[in-house]
């Protein structure tokens, strides 16, 4: 008998620290969103842990996974001594939310230029039925092409050592750029792969410009990709949702 095939539904998306285009800053807002997309598996970009007045100072990781009841990793990329004597670590990075149990993680710096903001990989091993899911989560330079280029290509050489996994982020780079052709090279942009691709834009307020992708290895096939739009004021991103097949060999 065949074995049965293993789906999960991902999504990708920048939460913009929990504040929306609106200005307003609202953390249970952004865990409805995710919820509404019907993600199994989040990778978010730009989430606080204790990081400053712009969020209340909150662990918006604790926050998010309690709002969800999802398991948790997360990666600091910035790291930042106490503001005050027996505070909590000031951090800000990427974390992985899932419904499954997540057997263990870490987070890889990236390359950086002098003077530009540290990069980060975070890797969860998801303990889905049947299959160990490898769940990347990264959040490129924004300022300069040169870092995104040697950034993709450690990304690359780091997803790759695993198969199933799947690659999400904010890769601030469009379609047609060096960086994204390294990615594609190695991997397959679901977004071109599924019956809902198409030229739109997840961000909110720069609709000709992808930068938000969902990236899988070879044992994982895109069956749906879109964009999850129960609330576009959420963030200055829209959340990229795609729908994942396990390939042979990795049924339940």
């Amino acid at each position: 008998m065949a074995p049965a095939e293993t789906t999960v539904s991902v999504t990708s998306f920048n939460i913009h620290h929990g504040e929306g285009t609106d200005g307003v800053l609202d953390l249970a807002r952004i865990a409805r969103v995710i919820r509404a997309g019907g993600a199994d598996i989040a990778g978010l970009q730009e989430v606080d842990r204790n990081f400053a007045k712009r969020s209340d100072w909150t662990d918006q990781v604790a926050e998010l996974a309690e709002l969800l009841s999802c398991h948790v990793a997360y990666g600091a990329n910035i790291d930042l001594d106490p503001p005050e004597p027996g505070k909590p670590r000031a951090q800000f990075g990427n974390a992985v939310l899932s419904r499954y149990p997540i057997a263990r993680w870490e987070n890889a710096h990236l390359f950086r230029s002098p003077g530009e903001e540290q990069r980060g990989l975070l890797h969860a091993e998801v303990d889905m039925p049947g299959v160990l899911l490898h769940v990347y989560v990264t959040h490129l330079a924004a300022f300069s092409a040169t870092d995104r280029v040697r950034q993709a290509q450690q990304v690359v050489q780091l997803v790759n050592e695993n198969d199933p996994a799947v690659l999400l982020g904010d890769f601030n780079a469009r379609p047609q750029t060096p960086e994204i052709d390294t990615l594609r090279a190695a991997l397959t942009d679901t977004w071109t792969a599924g019956p809902g691709a198409g030229p739109l834009a997840p961000q909110t307020d720069a609709p000709a410009a992808r930068i938000d992708y969902i990236f899988t290895s070879q044992r994982l096939s895109a069956t749906w990709t879109g964009f999850s739009t129960d609330d576009p004021a959420a963030s200055d991103h829209l959340p990229v949702v795609s729908r994942l097949a396990s390939g042979a060999g990795y049924g339940c």
